[in-house]
């Protein structure tokens, strides 16, 4: 990555009109110009490593307040600077509103970009008064009894060669997990992993350090501005900050995988290897004490009549209360188990090297095998590893981009990616939720997750709502109306609805080797989720909501018994739409892109989970699925890489 330019004058100059109109101040209430929110906007995105993304942003900000740009702004020629603060709001809940794509796009990148660093940032005097208007506690700070580091791992700062029986990209779920199956059965493992190391006491509750540091800077959404990207970045990957939900691969979804070719996700293989995955992270349901958002969707749900449960967690002395609402900035109890607490510490102890800072650049290859890899430090250094087998499990989006920089050409690499489209309906009550409290995830529905007849649907979870995150997924109609949304956050509860994508999109990989998402929801999809979104506000309204309203742009929304109905909203959600930039969308389940098969034609793996035009080369985490998984799909990542490490195990020996 190319050093990032500081931003100029003008280009702050223009982040702090567009931040102070969606996030003005009031009072005693500063402007996020005055809480520093430019500059933080502008650090985030400095970290993205696309340097084409990095200046489009510096390009976009420099001729924001320009006579041109009013005219594609609609202002007729006039500066954004020349309008008044009710003109330049209009500016943007016209962008928001465009019949052109790009400017919803647009307009989609500025807000979460803004929110987050909004509402993430303390200010300069270290306490947000933002926080207070929402009744946010600030965060909590490092623990000064943390435990000690259970690993340390490697970091070079010279040009540096190693070897080993394996080498394997990636530490999180699927890394994690190869390392410590190949470890156990014998082999010298080295594990390269581009982000840091953080334990225990680099948690702080804080979202700043979060989206500073533990969540991967790009890519932040889908090309077409349709879907927000979340993966982990650093050791242990996702399985640091992700929410400890631990499903099993579903027997109809392992049935599907085994039709498309791999058939032993239908056998006792694959099975061996969901319980030792399940046993090796102690997934339980003792650790489920209800979080007040889960109490609401249990209420809804069985006023319903409809399935509830409680969530299988991987978890040992988790305290389900204030702690567990700030996990998914890591868990400064250790009470999570992710890889960096279990496969990795079985890795390391059996005499595995982790290496941090590393970033693979290309699989290397002699007499037609994968023979190493090659890496480029922080430090801008070389590392190569020469290795019998390489094992990549960079993630969903990075994988097809690594196989790809390597000169590999089979078609299916990068495509069939899904994302398990996921957005909220908020229920507001005449009471406290305080939805950042509580246990990460604690009850869930399959009501809907079989809406055709093949086991696509929806499934209905909550999700802890942080400040900046909840800030970023609030929709945006005004700043004023953005502000009392915000105050009422400690009243809302997110109803979630997490898409089983049955269609998919695709990575591909820029001239710069930097992978780029494609992906749109496609009508059938679509329909499933605007059935979700509206079984969603049913559950809200049987569960006592005063208030219910969904995360489009549009505002779709309705008060039980005072205004609206359940089929004025359905027929609100039509209205709004579902196109790229008319609802907010996240994914953090990124799944696909090298999928396992039984043939070339229709995948990039082998049954082995090897790539078919080069021996010695096994992937191992979420991009092996041959579709999606349909539940959060940490289990099965972990179960995929654990079963396809012991096949390479056996070869190897």
């Amino acid at each position: 990555m190319s050093p990032t330019p500081s931003p100029s004058e003008r280009e702050l100059a223009a982040a702090a009109l567009i931040a102070d109109v969606m996030v003005p101040g009031s009072g005693a209430v500063p402007s996020a110009s005055q809480l520093g929110v430019p500059e933080l906007m502008l650090r985030l995105a400095g970290r993205n490593p696309r340097e084409a993304d990095r200046r489009q942003l510096a390009m976009l900000l420099r001729a924001w307040d320009t006579r041109a740009a009013g005219l594609a702004l609609g202002t007729r020629g006039r500066r954004f600077s020349e309008l008044d603060p009710a003109a330049r709001e209009q500016v943007l809940l016209g962008l928001a509103s465009s019949r052109v794509p790009q400017k919803r796009a647009l307009f989609s990148a500025l807000r979460f970009g803004i929110m987050v660093a909004a509402y993430a940032t303390p200010g300069p005097t270290g306490h947000s008064p933002l926080w207070d208007e929402v009744g946010y506690d600030a965060p909590f700070g490092v623990r000064p009894d943390a435990g000690p580091r259970p690993l340390a791992p490697l970091r070079f700062t010279d040009d540096t060669e190693l070897s080993a029986d394996v080498v394997v990209v990636g530490s999180g779920a699927g890394g994690g997990t190869a390392a410590g199956a190949l470890a156990a059965a014998g082999l010298d493992v080295v594990v390269l992993e581009a982000g840091e190391y953080h334990d225990d006491a680099d948690f702080d509750g804080s979202e700043l350090t979060a989206f500073s540091t533990f969540y991967a800077p790009a890519p932040q959404s889908s090309v077409e501005g349709q879907i927000a990207l979340m993966a982990g970045y650093g050791v242990g990957g996702g399985t640091v900050v992700n929410y400890t939900t631990s499903f099993r691969t579903p027997d109809d979804v392992r049935e599907e995988w085994a039709g498309l070719g791999a058939t032993q996700f239908a056998e006792q293989e694959y099975a061996d290897s969901l319980d030792a995955v399940c046993a090796r992270l102690g997934v339980n349901t003792d650790h489920d004490a209800i979080a007040p958002r889960d109490a609401k969707l249990q209420a809804g749900l069985e006023a319903l009549g409809w399935h509830v449960d409680a969530m299988p967690r991987n978890v040992k002395g988790c305290d389900q209360g204030v702690e567990c609402g700030r996990c998914g900035m890591g868990c400064r109890l250790g009470a999570k188990q992710s890889t960096a607490k279990t496969w990795l510490v079985d890795a390391a102890q059996a005499g595995a090297r982790i290496v941090v800072g590393a970033r693979a650049m290309r699989v290397t290859q002699a007499l037609g095998r994968a023979d190493g890899v090659e890496a480029v430090t922080v430090s801008g250094h070389r590392l190569t590893v020469r290795a019998r087998a390489v094992v990549v499990a960079a993630g969903a989006i990075q994988t097809p981009a690594l196989l790809r920089r390597s000169g590999l050409g089979n078609p299916n690499i990068g495509r069939h990616l899904r994302l398990h489209p996921a957005t909220a309906v908020w229920a507001r009550y005449d009471e406290d939720v305080l939805p950042w409290t509580g246990s990460l995830q604690s009850r869930f529905s399959q009501q809907d997750r079989d809406l055709d007849g093949n086991g696509y649907g929806v499934i209905y979870e909550t999700a802890p709502i942080t400040v900046a995150f909840g800030a970023a997924f609030v929709p945006w109609h005004g700043g004023a109306a953005h502000a009392e949304r915000m105050r009422q956050l400690r009243t809302l509860a997110p109803m979630v609805v997490i898409d089983r994508d049955r269609d998919s999109g695709e990575v591909r990989v820029g001239k710069d080797g930097e992978p780029v998402v494609h992906y749109r929801l496609s009508q059938r999809d679509t329909a499933h989720l605007h059935r979700g979104i509206v079984n969603a506000a049913r559950i809200a309204e049987a569960s006592g909501a005063l208030e219910i309203f969904s995360t489009h742009q549009r505002p779709v929304g309705y008060a039980p018994g005072r205004h609206g109905s359940i089929a004025t909203f359905e027929a609100d959600a039509l209205a709004a739409g579902y196109d790229p930039g008319r609802v907010g969308l996240a994914a953090l389940h990124i799944m696909g892109s090298a999928r396992m098969g039984g043939a070339p034609e229709m995948s990039a793996l082998n049954p082995d989970g090897e790539v078919w035009e080069l021996p010695g080369l096994v992937v191992a985490d979420g991009s092996c699925f041959p579709t999606a998984s349909g539940v959060n799909p940490m289990i099965s990542i972990e179960a995929i890489a654990h079963m396809n490490a012991r096949r390479l195990a056996a070869r190897l020996s």
